[in-house]
């Protein structure tokens, strides 16, 4: 079948988010095609190219969400009505807050208003030819103003002042690029069997469209619940700023839940936003992020480590981390076992993060001095700062290969991909209770409250002094990180979804037979399985083996029917004489008789 992969900020950029993953994914579902559309992020994203892609992907179209581009568009009166109708509606779905607050309207009322106002501006850009001039107006301004200011808005909208609209006003029509790009045509998305966006938000805006336009399903996956980096990413914000841009992306959200066929959260805990958000819970099937366990198979088999009392941290390098909590904790640890060392492994995530580190250095250097033997020896800290990649550490195996215990401190975390890789390298492991860690840990793993720098020393000396109980838990460890996070298991998961959707959809191709009349069922669900059919040839083309633009009428070939070759007959063998046609009076007297029969026997036997 053929797959359109939706992505934004990702695959196939480098670096981007959730590029490894599907590149496994698609790399890893050879049989099917695949059509990228992606949205980029800014200038330097682009810059920095593409990830080599398989020879499954067939083609890759890309829009920029950070250039502003003309579209040319010039609307008559009939064409403003429109813009000024929809753009309003979408004001004020968005002026009555957020899917989550019930104590304002129907909540099913309000959905269907934002729906509207959505699809509605979206076919406005198609008639039109773009919506970027509409959006950017003086109009757009004043019709969310007014609409803040209309009786019944939240009170913080009712606040909202200029700069804020202007703001707001400006964050929509980013939002709202991707209804005017040329996606949507039977060449385009209408041409593929499922829309799989790798993230919900911006992502999955295509995959709308293309199921409004082009009837096409929609797969959504989350290992990152978008919505909530949105709350974050407004955070500094003023009340009005957020409120607005909160009600915008949860309305997206909760519409995106009600219109995907299936959604697949990387976890519980991004199962459990999804469903606060509005998705139904039959809709729901939860697919953990694959890992490759090869690259960590000889040190995991072995169980080997350099040093039975270094603890080893690995991540990126950011406040969400809580490197300093983690510093204290082994200030404590030191007292309790001196001869212990801690090793932080991983890079600064961006310029937040560098600053970040030399904080985490500075207060390690003030913690813990360096020790020295003698007046003239050279001291030595027992906390080490490293990255990946140098002549110590070649891989992140090796890494993990120098203690017997992998600690994590984060204070905020997803899927804990750093925590699986200890795990594969049948580590121990002491971590904090955020996002899906007790999840991935289960029972082979020791979890403390997060910001606790006294239950995690308190953890960590209890495995340093156990080394025993530091095997039996890293072998558990790998058992279930190979159980159920390694790459085959996710890719048959979604070779299962995939097929499943499809099944229940049908095909939006329009078969026509010799006389010109549509066939119904002559391309069934079956079709799009690759292969060869079983039995004569099929009455209709399916869609893997007639690539064309969709919606284009196909002629079918006409049936041929493999008749048995006829025996021979010896010339004196006698013929049966053929048996003449009854009559319906007959039919009903034969049939009579039949019945009859064994109703006298019954009466025969009283």
């Amino acid at each position: 079948m053929r797959i359109g992969l939706l992505t934004e900020g990702g695959y196939p950029y480098v670096g981007g988010d959730a590029t490894l993953w599907c590149d496994r994914l698609v790399r890893g579902l050879e049989q099917h095609e695949f059509d990228v559309y992606a949205l980029s992020r800014s200038e330097r994203q682009e810059d920095e190219g593409w990830v080599p892609l398989p020879p499954q992907v067939g083609r890759v179209r890309t829009a920029a969400l950070w250039a502003t581009e003309e579209d040319g568009a010039a609307y008559g009166r009939r064409a403003r009505r429109r813009f000024e109708e929809c753009y309003g509606e979408l004001a004020a779905a968005l002026c009555a807050g957020s899917p989550a607050d019930t104590s304002r309207g129907d909540p099913a009322l309000e959905a269907d208003r934002f729906a509207n106002a959505l699809y509605g501006l979206a076919d406005l850009a198609r008639d039109a030819g773009g919506l970027a001039g509409a959006l950017r107006s003086e109009t757009a301004v004043r019709l969310l103003e007014r609409t803040c200011r209309a009786p019944g808005a939240l009170r913080t909208a009712r606040e909202a002042r200029v700069p804020e609209l202007l703001t707001v006003a400006a964050h929509l029509e980013r939002a709202l690029r991707p209804l005017s790009l040329d996606w949507y045509e039977d060449a385009g998305l209408g041409a593929v069997d499922l829309c799989h966006a790798a993230s919900n938000g911006l992502a999955a805006l295509p995959g709308l469209l293309a199921r409004h336009f082009c009837g096409v399903p929609l797969l959504v996956t989350e290992y990152g619940v978008q919505l909530r980096t949105q709350y974050l990413a407004s955070a500094d914000s003023s009340p009005a700023v957020r409120s607005l841009l909160a009600a915008f992306h949860g309305r997206l959200a909760a519409e995106t839940y009600r219109r995907a066929a299936l959604v697949t959260p990387g976890n519980t805990h991004a199962r459990r936003w999804q469903e606060r958000c509005g998705a139904d819970r039959a809709k729901l099937r939860t697919v953990y992020p694959g890992m490759n366990a090869a690259p960590f198979a000889e040190v995991g088999e072995s169980a080997r480590c350099a040093d039975p009392a270094t603890l080893v941290w690995a991540g990126r390098v950011e406040p969400a981390k809580d490197l300093v909590s983690l510093l204290h904790a082994f200030a404590e640890i030191r007292k309790e076992e001196p001869g212990t060392r801690l090793r932080i492994v991983g890079a600064p995530a961006g310029p937040e993060g560098a600053a970040y580190l030399g904080h985490c250095k500075a207060l390690a250097a003030q913690l813990f001095p360096d020790e020295a033997e003698g007046p003239h020896a050279v001291g030595d800290n027992p906390v080490s700062f490293d990255e990946i990649g140098g002549p110590d550490l070649p891989t992140a195996a090796d890494a993990y290969a120098s203690g017997p215990v992998t600690v994590l401190s984060s204070v905020v975390e997803g899927f804990p991909a750093q925590l699986v890789e200890a795990m594969l390298c049948a580590r121990a492991t002491v971590s904090t209770d955020v996002g899906a860690v007790v999840e991935v840990v289960g029972g082979t793993g020791l979890v403390v409250p997060p910001r606790n720098p006294r239950a995690l020393a308190e953890a960590c000396v209890s495995l340093l002094r156990d080394p025993k109980r530091c095997e039996r838990l890293g072998a558990a460890a790998r058992a279930r990180a190979l159980e159920l996070f390694t790459v085959e298991q996710n890719v048959e998961a979604f070779r299962g979804i995939y097929l499943e959707i499809v099944s229940g959809h049908p095909v939006h191709r329009v078969v026509l037979g010799e006389a010109g009349e549509p066939l119904p069922f002559a391309a069934p669900a079956e079709s799009h399985v690759a292969g060869p059919w079983a039995g004569p040839t099929p009455r209709g083309v399916p869609q893997w083996a007639a690539r064309g633009p969709a919606h284009t009428p196909v002629s079918a070939p006409p049936v041929s029917v493999d008749m048995p070759a006829p025996v021979p007959v010896a010339a004196d063998t006698p013929v049966p004489a053929p048996v003449p046609a009854r009559t319906p009076a007959q039919a009903d007297a034969q049939s009579g008789a039949r019945g009859s029969a064994p109703l006298a026997a019954a009466e025969g036997a009283r």
